[in-house]
Order: structure tokens, then C-alpha cells, then sequence
């Protein structure tokens, strides 16, 4: 099978070009909210559109991943909590590994469920190192993976954990504070996590203001991922957008 998403992730990262990901949540916006985003998506040029969440049944992820295919030609990517929230119909699907935990179900148990209906599906398989981290309060994300998240203060441990990931296989890292979480990860353990590892970073959880999206992206993120940040003010997306064609113009300038 073509891997379309991750080749297109890996050769920008390849490139040092940075890419943006909107998160939804079917379970926080109704068809009007979920308009909206769409529509703002598609105006700012957003590179994924990922689904999921901690907690989503899964006839709204079918219904949000049908609607999400039929309004716009961004890559659809399911982001599962479990091993129900896949939709045949999206492009991709992180299968995620939390590597950060030792929680057996998450790091094995939900992947031998889903393995036989993916496998019937024509999604496109991306194997990911899960790693959350400290937001600075519980999140819905550690709470329901029953995992004590890394420390925020600790860049060695991120390293070795992402580079543990990557010597297992996955193409991915997704660094991840969490929903809603309190703050952000901190830059150096996004640079320490970067500079030990060579596969695409991504990171999200927190970056609900302009200025965390651009050291997030300073620190060395790949891949930046708002998801609670814009459902309560749509403008970040325009703003995180902002930034990226920022850092892709210098690009082209040096």
C-alpha cells in the first residue's frame, strides 16, 4: 500500500518544512462547530485533519470522518483513544503505541483488536511512539490510558523513551500534553526528543496561544497539532498558519 500520508510527512520533514494539524474531537462539535473548522481548514491551507480522541464512541467518529471526507480533500488521519474509533474511510490511521506508559492494553492489547478490522480496511498504517507528557494537571488523555505521564523537567528520559520508539519500529514520535492541558511541553524536551531521534516530531496538547505554536515549532516539532486551542477560538488556526508559512518562506529565502 502507498503510504501517501507518511511519505508526505516525511518528505517535508525531510525538507525542514513545517506542517500543521487541526484535532476534532466529534464529541465537542455539532455539524454547525464542525462547518466552521472545516471551513477554516480549508482557508488556511491546514495539512491534516486529524480524529479522535480519549474518549469517542464510534458512530460519531464514522459520521464526523464520512462528513470530514465529502466537505474537503485534506488527509484525514484517525487519531484513536481505543481500539473502536476507526472509520474505514479516513485516509490514515496512527496505530499508536504509548510508549511513555506501561500500560499493557495500550501498548498491545487494543492493537491485537483493531489489527483484523484494519486489515480489511484500506487505511494506510502509521506506526506511532505515543509519549505524554506532564501538562501540569490531569488530563482526559492519562486518565483514560491509566499511565503516568513523563515528567516535563526530564529531556534525557523524552530522548530515550522516542529513541526506544524509534529502534521498535515506529515512524512517528507524537509528543502529546494532553487535551486542555495546563501547559505545553516544554522546548527542551522537544529539542532533546528532535535531536536524538530521526523521525517526523509531532506535538500537541496545550498550544492554545500563538506564541506556544512558534516555540513549539522553534524547539523542533515537525508537526504541530491544535485541537481544544481552535474549537473555542477559531483565529488560532489562522494565526498557527501564520507561522508556519513563516518558517517555510525562510526557507526558500536562505
Amino acid at each position: 500500500m502507498t503510504k501517501r500520508v507518511l511519505n508526505k510527512i516525511q518528505e517535508n520533514t525531510k525538507g525542514a518544512r513545517k506542517s500543521l494539524a487541526v484535532l476534532i474531537d466529534p464529541d465537542d462539535l455539532d455539524e454547525s462547530g464542525l462547518v466552521q473548522c472545516l471551513n477554516r481548514c480549508i482557508e488556511n491551507k491546514v495539512d491534516y485533519i486529524f480524529v479522535g480522541g480519549s474518549h469517542v464512541t464510534s458512530n460519531f467518529i464514522h459520521e464526523a470522518v464520512s462528513f470530514i471526507k465529502s466537505y474537503t480533500n485534506i488527509p484525514c488521519v484517525l487519531f484513536p483513544g481505543n481500539a473502536i474509533q476507526i472509520s474505514a474511510e479516513a485516509d490514515a490511521i496512527l496505530f499508536i503505541s504509548l510508549i511513555s506508559g506501561r500500560n499493557p492494553e495500550l501498548l498491545i492489547g487494543q492493537h491485537v483488536v483493531a489489527a483484523p478490522v484494519i486489515k480489511k480496511s484500506s487505511l494506510e498504517v502509521i506506526p506511532t511512539g505515543y509519549m505524554l507528557v506532564n501538562s501540569g494537571r490531569p488530563t482526559s488523555a492519562s486518565y483514560m490510558s491509566n499511565s503516568q505521564p513523563l515528567p516535563n523537567d526530564k529531556p534525557n528520559l523524552a530522548a530515550s523513551t522516542a529513541l526506544a520508539g524509534e529502534m521498535l519500529g515506529m515512524q512517528l514520535i507524537y509528543l502529546d500534553a494532553g487535551s486542555g492541558a495546563e501547559e505545553p511541553i516544554a522546548q527542551r524536551i522537544i529539542r532533546s526528543v528532535k535531536s536524538n531521534t530521526s523521525v517526523p516530531l509531532i506535538v500537541g496538547g496545550g498550544l492554545n496561544t500563538k506564541e506556544k505554536i512558534k516555540r513549539a515549532y522553534e524547539a523542533g516539532a515537525d508537526v504541530v497539532v491544535i485541537g481544544n486551542g481552535v474549537q473555542k477560538n477559531l483565529d488560532l488556526m489562522t494565526e498557527a498558519s501564520d507561522i508556519v508559512q513563516v518558517f517555510n518562506e525562510a526557507l526558500n529565502v536562505n
